[in-house]
């Protein structure tokens, strides 16, 4: 049975779709842009844009009663493949931080246009277990 996941600790949808799904054993998030929950606010750094994308899906995760560490699949969106090593770089410092045991698999694809015209967009799947 789907249970749709819903925290205030991450942006809320803003069109027909949901933070994510928990399937039970397995968590799909939709696509989180660099919004700040508490603000609405965006940053200008690519940089800081990739770390409240990521701290969006962590929020989403955690809600869902899982950690950063049960991530398997990621699939990042960028507007500028330019950024990538930024990107990685951030990326790399945020799954280190949060004791993910390996990276997770991961797509990153450029993309001509994201919502808000963010400069990047994540989605990820976790598992129990």
């Amino acid at each position: 049975m789907t249970k749709v996941i819903h925290t205030d600790n991450a942006p809320a949808a803003i069109g027909p779709y949901v933070q994510a799904v928990n399937l039970g054993n397995m968590v799909l998030t939709s696509g989180q842009i660099p919004v700040n929950p508490q603000t609405g606010e965006v940053p200008a750094d690519i940089v800081a844009q990739a770390r409240q994308s990521l701290e969006n899906v962590k929020a989403i995760v955690e809600q869902a009663g899982l950690s950063v560490a049960n991530i398997v699949k990621t699939t990042v969106f960028v507007k500028d493949l330019n950024d990538f090593a930024a990107v990685n770089a951030e990326y790399e410092r945020f799954f280190k931080e949060n004791d993910h045991p390996n990276f997770p698999a991961r797509s990153c694809v450029e993309v001509a246009r994201l919502p808000k015209d963010v400069g990047i967009e994540i989605e990820a799947i976790a598992v129990r277990g």
